[in-house]
């Protein structure tokens, strides 16, 4: 199975480009669509979805990480296998917060090129071939690193910020809720109280709950938490311990 986890968006070409490379180098294999509207340019916000996301899928499974702003540039392009799932991507810190939650985790700097890389496109020239090689069996043809990585290290373990708006208007952060108890959320001047679920709110109250990945979301019953209370990727959230 490889998931795409990417910024590319379902318009246009880009996702189709890249299945279209999965589909001739593993022929059968599932393609299962995660993300497809990361935050654009952010790998930091979209290292916090990627780790809290990534944990339901199986062990085996093949990760492929494309949010690149740094495309073409110097960074280098990694495979990780964290805890038996496979993580293939750029090494600007977007499978940074997964590799320090696994338990078992090795890295390698992907050496292999294809006859023709583009500058631009690496999801669709070099990820893609990699990530279905991973995904037939074969092993990964890298140089071995000690560490997975050189960026995200300083980033911290939960991030008190907005990482995701979805297509209700709820607003993910990067913080898990198993580290936060009944502490109230501060956005903006709005406090948020925790609740267990929307119907356990008022019509129109905004609150914050576990969501089914484990995060902190924030939301407003029946309504649309980033027009509420002006929510956008990268919004700062304040947490305020009772």
């Amino acid at each position: 199975m490889i998931i795409l986890f990417s910024d590319f968006g379902l318009d246009g070409p880009y996702i189709g480009q890249v299945k279209a490379v999965l589909h001739h180098e593993a022929p059968g294999e599932p393609v299962i669509d995660l993300f497809a509207d990361a935050p654009a340019h952010n790998p930091k916000l979209s290292a916090y979805l990627l780790a809290a996301y990534s944990s339901a899928f199986p062990v085996g499974c093949v990760f492929l990480c494309v949010v690149d702003p740094g495309v073409g540039g110097d960074r280098a392009a990694l495979v990780i296998d964290i805890d038996g799932r496979w993580f293939v991507g750029p090494d600007n810190g977007l499978m940074a917060i997964a590799a320090r939650r696994g338990a078992s985790v090795q890295a390698w700097e992907i050496t292999w090129q294809p006859a023709a890389l583009s500058a631009s496109f690496h999801g669709r020239d070099l990820f893609a071939p990699v990530a279905a090689r991973l995904a037939r069996g074969q092993p990964p043809h890298g140089r071995p690193l000690g560490l997975p990585g050189s960026v995200g290290g300083d980033w911290p373990d939960d991030l008190p910020a907005v990482a995701y708006i979805d297509r209700f208007g709820n607003a993910v952060t990067g913080l898990r809720a198993g580290t936060l108890d009944q502490a109230i959320l501060l956005a903006g001047t709005q406090q948020l109280e925790r609740r267990r679920t929307f119907s356990d709110a008022a019509l129109g109250e905004a609150f914050w709950y576990e969501n089914a990945n484990g995060l902190a979301e924030i939301a407003v019953n029946q309504g649309r938490a980033d027009a509420a209370l002006g929510l956008v990727p990268g919004t700062e959230i304040a947490v305020m311990r009772t």
